[in-house]
């Protein structure tokens, strides 16, 4: 909950969030704030409330979203990486994921509609790394304490690959609409990790 707002508030913050979110993805980074108000319910005053900065800054909330969502599209398996049939079923989830997603990534378009520079977009992104590289050298960790990994490299290198296999697929997916390419990087790279 963002500091200094009641719950309801929050709540009500969210909501915007989510539904911005949603209009995002079904007409494309054109959407307008008053397209966006109608389809929250929300009055425009409401919206400078909870984002005075406008446009930009409830972009940047609605990025932080599906950040967040990347996340939990991959649960339960990423946060119990502890088994070569959780692993397999990650990676299932993964490209799933991403053959839905097809060309069109929400979070990369939000970002593009944001300053070159800006530095929330980046944290953004770089938060997203971070927390999903993280959950990954955890599952190798697991992995290789019990013996069913390689014990090289080690886990922080060992998500590196993993996580760098995932977005060059999608980059790859992204702009030939084929999936095989992540399948082929993700798969792999597992294969690497699997004890000899």
């Amino acid at each position: 909950m963002p500091q200094g707002m009641t719950s309801k508030g929050a709540a009500t913050r969210q909501r915007i969030v989510e539904g911005a979110a949603v209009e995002l993805r079904r007409r494309g980074p054109g959407v307008s704030l008053d397209e966006i108000r109608e389809a929250t319910r929300t009055s425009k005053s409401q919206l400078f409330h909870y984002f005075p900065d406008g446009r930009a800054q409830l972009l940047l909330a609605v990025a932080r979203h599906e950040a967040d969502q990347v996340l939990a599209d991959q649960q339960p398996h990423l946060g119990d990486l502890s088994s070569w049939d959780s692993w397999t079923a990650w990676r299932d989830q993964v490209i799933e994921r991403y053959r839905r997603q097809g060309r069109h990534c929400p979070l990369s378009s939000l970002l593009a509609q944001l300053a070159p520079n800006d530095e929330g977009g980046r944290t953004v992104v770089l938060d997203l790394y971070a927390r999903w590289e993280h959950a990954l050298a955890e599952g190798v960790r697991r992995m290789q304490a019990g013996g069913r990994m390689t014990a090289a490299p080690p886990p922080a290198q060992a998500a590196q690959a993993l996580l760098v296999a995932v977005q060059g697929g999608v980059v790859v997916l992204m702009a030939t609409g084929v999936a095989e390419h992540l399948e082929t990087a993700l798969d792999l790279t597992l294969a690497n990790l699997r004890t000899p």
